[in-house]
């Protein structure tokens, strides 16, 4: 896609989105809001943001391999020394994609599978899901890619959950996720007591690729639950 606009590349304005998006598509009834990695944060956005819709419209909600803060600190399974070099490196490439006039990322999202594989997938990825990944990636605009990671280092949303807490909630991680490791599942848990907290051993950060019948009967199981 084409750049978003200065200063629209947030997960603030993606809860913004969701709200206006909800307006315009399900003006009335319950809703079971589904969100994964940064969909999960735009919908803790969403009730810091429009309180009116977790008061009477949000039935249920599904967080799947998500934060709720924390994420300038994340070593992806690194030892923390490495790491830092790791954060160094990939803020100097930012400043550097954010000035250029590329139109893409990945121009062989093929020739990327490797790395996708190794940061966003546990073990047993299938081949055609890390393409799929790949081929999701090549279509960001770095502009907006670069945007949306200064967006993640702000996100600090661990008061808005309060808004979950009356209705069910069901969180979602991979024992094997390097991006929002079991910390950030643990954190949100903790925050939600009655919420059911569900880890799978040795998948990733992908969960809708690496788990898609599993947290598929998970958001059948929340949607029945808040009928």
């Amino acid at each position: 896609s084409a750049p978003a606009p200065a200063g629209t590349a947030s997960i603030a304005q993606a809860a913004d989105d969701l709200g206006e998006l909800i307006t315009a598509r399900v003006p009335a009834g319950p809703i079971v809001l589904v969100g994964h990695s940064m969909g999960g944060m735009a919908a803790m956005a969403l009730a810091e943001r429009h309180p009116e819709l977790f008061a009477d419209r949000v039935s249920a909600v599904v967080l799947v391999a998500t934060s709720c803060g924390g994420l300038g600190d994340v070593t992806l399974g690194l030892p923390k020394w490495l790491a830092r070099r790791v954060t160094t490196v990939e803020r100097r490439l930012n400043r550097r994609i954010a000035g250029s006039r590329r139109v893409t990322l990945l121009r062989k999202p093929a020739a990327a599978r490797a790395g996708l594989r190794w940061l966003l997938f546990g073990k047993g990825a299938r081949k055609a899901d890390v393409l799929a990944t790949a081929t999701q990636v090549a279509r960001c605009h770095p502009a907006s890619m670069v945007a949306f990671r200064a967006s993640l280092n702000e996100h600090e949303r661990k008061a808005a959950l309060a808004a979950f807490r009356r209705i069910p909630v069901v969180v979602l991680a991979g024992g094997a996720d390097r991006l929002t490791d079991l910390s950030h599942a643990r954190a949100i848990a903790d925050e939600l007591p009655a919420a059911r907290l569900v880890l799978f051993l040795g998948a990733g950060h992908m969960l809708p690729y690496e788990r898609a019948a599993d947290v598929a009967a998970h958001i059948r199981a929340v949607a029945v639950q808040a009928q």
